[in-house]
């Protein structure tokens, strides 16, 4: 799917949903990636200088001052179009808490740093799509490329992974092969993210889209089909489960020592 800019600002215009100070419209997720289909939604951050006061809307919450996003949800040309209301400011305070001298502060545990929703809106700032406001844009992306956001995410990965891979071993060790196989499998995911965040590919929480962003990454560690006959299990043996998942906690070991923080 394919979004004309002009024509999506005037369908945000002419429903009344764009706000009169904004800073810049963003189309985000699978529609500004070219991964979508025509089942997807289209989600589209606006930003601006006010707070969103229009009529059928809800709040989330983020860990920010104002603590609250509106969204706003709408059907035209034959989709969903999934309206987040941004501050300025929030953005600011985002960018803010991924700052180096915040990452050497707290060593860069990601879920004490940002919550999922403020994660994915500062990753997706490296792939939107601007339908408004490209110098506002651009502004972020540098301002982003020089933070410790990068660090924050592959710091956080690695640690999650490094945690997974001891519950595996643990558990192996105790004859708990099941529990072993998704610590295991966690353990991979966590490693998996850590390559792809090392190369700018964020957003970790959309799961569904890892292949995807494997792909986009392409990391020199480990190939698609690599990567691929894990995620699928493509060698397990059932009459020998610790086998796979000894080689799979082995395979992230050597995989978090190529991954450079």
């Amino acid at each position: 799917m394919r979004l004309d800019a002009r024509k999506a600002v005037k369908t945000l215009r002419d429903r009344n949903v764009l706000p009169d100070q904004c800073r810049a419209a963003l189309l985000v997720g699978s529609a500004a990636r070219g991964w979508s289909n025509r089942r997807s939604d289209l989600d589209i951050y606006l930003v601006s200088a006010e707070p969103w006061a229009g009529p059928d809307t809800v709040e989330v919450r983020v860990s920010l001052d104002p603590d609250v996003v509106r969204q706003h949800t709408f059907h035209a040309d034959g989709c969903d179009w999934d309206l987040a209301y941004w501050l300025d400011t929030q953005v600011d305070q985002m960018v803010a808490k991924v700052s180096w001298a915040e990452y050497d502060r707290v060593r860069a545990d990601s879920n004490d740093v940002l919550l999922p929703r403020e994660e994915a809106f500062l990753g997706r700032i490296a792939t939107c799509v601007p339908l408004l406001g490209e110098d506002w844009v651009a502004r972020r992306r540098a301002e982003i490329d020089g933070s410790a956001f990068r660090s924050v995410l592959v710091a956080r990965s690695l640690g999650a992974a490094g945690r997974a891979i001891e519950d595996g071993l643990g558990q192996l060790e105790d004859g708990d092969l099941h529990s072993s196989m998704i610590s295991a499998r966690l353990a991979f995911g966590h490693t998996v993210d850590a390559l792809l965040e090392e190369r700018g590919e964020y957003d970790s929480y959309a799961y569904k889209w890892r292949p995807r962003r494997f792909q986009a990454a392409n990391p020199a560690a480990l190939t698609f089909d690599e990567y691929w006959d894990v995620e699928t299990m493509r060698d397990f043996d059932r009459d020998d489960p610790k086998k796979w998942i000894n080689n799979i906690l082995t395979l992230c070991q050597d995989l978090a020592l190529k991954v450079e923080v």
